[in-house]
């Protein structure tokens, strides 16, 4: 069978026109590197137009909705449009024609053609960024990377926009699959329109299924909160998305269509909460469904773009064993743990950022005696317990008029009118400490919380500073008794450059003595060096110190073999 070659002639301002052979295939135009036909200037974007050439006398030019236009024979096109050889078309400064060059027979091997054809720029002319460079890359079957494929992803979603009202449909209540369903139909409608003009190497099958998951849910995201290997999500844009696996942290290929979608995705998390985030608000805390913590920022204050973080919470909460297996802690530490919990000690989970406070919290509450009234009080409820009598608390953030916040320290407040046994607070990171102080002072005993700090000395320093921050000016002495007398333990939790979580000091808070608080270690982690993949080594070993309220032990009924405060006892 014969086939057809072209030439290809650009005709630039005030230049002699250029000319090039042009075969059958799909050509991007547009100043973006993965475009075949690359036209640098003004009043031409990344993706401006696609040119299709399929068969004998056919050809196609489709605008890809630019802001300039793409212009047949003088008249502005919209969508897609026929072309014949001869015709004018014209994008930004460059005036373009194609004309019959050849008839051979196809059977006859094509000889290899160079893959680029560059046109210097004249001496008096920039390098980049000037309307008469060009650069050509006429083969027929691109490669489908990541930039295209985003290209064309956005212009299925304008389309599915325009014909699915996605926000009209959700702010009517439609039910959830139905709107799913119309979402999936209408995007395979468009697919189907547009499948003889994909490049070769994108499935229509994969299209569906991002534009699909961008339109209704997560995008992106999706196969990551379903990988159970990933603990936390970070999108830095709509360019860059993180995760961490194992502890640490790894670039993923995934990537948004714009910021606008990630902007979408953000508020489809926070908006079912009765949260916003715009301008006036641009960052919010939230959760998944799942209990996952998200937290968004955006523009003005993140000069990336949108951020989105979330922190993932396994489908089963971790329990006792699972911290043992990854080595969190010993059965000994737990057991120890366990018994401070029903003792109705008052403790303290502290440490960094993303070391484990939460799953460690979640642990010990479900030590709680389950005949007991439980009070949970959260920024963005995430703590999930077995107990059943458990009312779960969650603040505030205020409303469009800046008004109706109700913060961690009303909700601590209001609880101790609710008659609790155990009050169990996510996060204290202000004011609330002096009321949960307090409390803990006051016959609410048994209580927990957690403290971001690096060391349980600086947890001291850190509730102290917090103290301060309810606005009650205490001499520092007072708060210092204030805190020996209500804290009993703390368990101190730190990430290692591993990636691996430990409890890396279980402290007893004695008492005070002068202006100083006393403390005493009664476990703690001990590092004795790293193995060739970098892995921490070391053990969890006793202090030889003995609690003071060991005698409690015997007290209430319970049993503890106290060889586990033995030091020569190694783990």
């Amino acid at each position: 069978m014969d086939k057809i070659t072209y030439k290809l002639k650009i005709k630039r301002p005030d230049k002699p026109p250029s000319e090039f052979p042009l075969e059958p295939g799909i050509y991007y135009i547009g100043t973006d590197n993965s475009c075949h036909l690359r036209l640098y200037g003004a009043n031409i974007e990344d993706r401006h137009a696609i040119l299709t050439i399929t068969g004998r006398e056919d050809l196609w030019i489709e605008d890809l909705d630019s802001s300039y236009g793409t212009f047949l024979d003088g008249k502005k096109i919209s969508g897609r449009a026929p072309i014949k050889p001869g015709q004018s078309l014209i994008i930004g400064a460059f005036e373009i024609t194609i004309e019959h060059a050849a008839t051979y027979d196809n059977s006859i091997p094509d000889k290899e053609p160079p893959q680029n054809l560059e046109i210097p720029p004249l001496a008096n002319e920039k390098t980049t960024d000037s309307p008469v460079q060009l650069k050509v890359n006429y083969s027929p079957k691109p490669d489908a990377d990541s930039s295209l494929l985003q290209s064309i992803k956005q212009q299925i979603h304008k389309a599915l926009v325009e014909r699915l009202d996605l926000k009209r449909m959700t702010i009517a209540r439609i039910q959830a699959e139905e709107l799913r369903q119309k979402a999936l139909q209408t995007i395979k409608e468009i697919v189907a329109e547009v499948k003889d003009r994909l490049p070769p190497g994108i499935k229509a099958e994969t299209i569906i299924d991002e534009v699909f998951a961008e339109a209704v849910g997560l995008g992106p995201l999706e196969p990551l909160l379903a990988d159970p290997e990933v603990t936390e999500i970070m999108v830095n844009g709509h360019k860059q998305v993180y995760v961490e696996r194992n502890g640490l942290l790894e670039l993923t290929g995934k990537q948004f269509m714009d910021d606008s979608s990630v902007l979408a995705i953000i508020e489809r998390i926070v908006s079912p909460l009765g949260r916003r985030i715009d301008e006036s608000q641009p960052y919010v805390d939230a959760r998944l469904p799942d209990g996952s913590r998200v937290n968004a920022i955006i523009h003005p204050l993140s000069l990336v773009g949108p951020c989105l973080t979330i922190r993932k919470f396994s489908a089963r909460p971790l329990t006792e064993d699972d911290l043992i297996r990854l080595g969190t802690w010993t059965k000994e530490i737990a057991n120890f743990c366990k018994i401070c919990v029903l003792l109705r000690r008052n403790i303290i989970v502290s440490g960094g950022t993303g070391s484990g406070k939460t799953t460690l919290l979640n642990v010990l509450s479900n030590y709680l005696p389950s005949n007991e009234r439980i009070i949970t009080i959260e920024d963005a409820a995430e703590l999930r317990m077995n107990q059943e009598h458990v009312i779960r608390l969650e603040a505030r953030p205020p409303n469009i008029e800046g008004r109706g916040a109700i913060t961690i320290r009303d909700l601590v407040r209001n609880s101790l009118r609710m008659r609790p046994d155990r009050i169990v607070v996510g996060e204290c990171r202000g004011g609330e400490a002096l009321d949960m102080l307090q409390a803990m002072n006051t016959g609410h005993d048994g209580s927990l919380t957690t403290v971001h700090a690096n060391s349980p000395r600086d947890v001291i320093s850190r509730l102290e500073t917090m103290v301060l921050m309810s606005g009650m000016e205490l001499p520092v002495r007072a708060i210092r008794e204030q805190i020996a007398s209500a804290i009993d333990l703390i368990i101190h939790e730190t990430r290692g450059s591993d990636g691996a979580r430990r409890i890396t000091k279980v402290t007893e808070v004695v008492g005070l003595e002068g202006d100083q608080i006393t403390m005493q270690d009664i476990f703690e982690f001990v590092q004795t060096g790293t193995d060739t993949k970098g892995k921490i080594i070391g053990h969890f070993k006793a202090t030889g110190n003995v609690p003071t309220f060991i005698e409690e032990i015997k007290t209430h009924g319970l049993t503890f073999d106290l060889s586990t405060f033995d030091p020569s006892r190694q783990k």
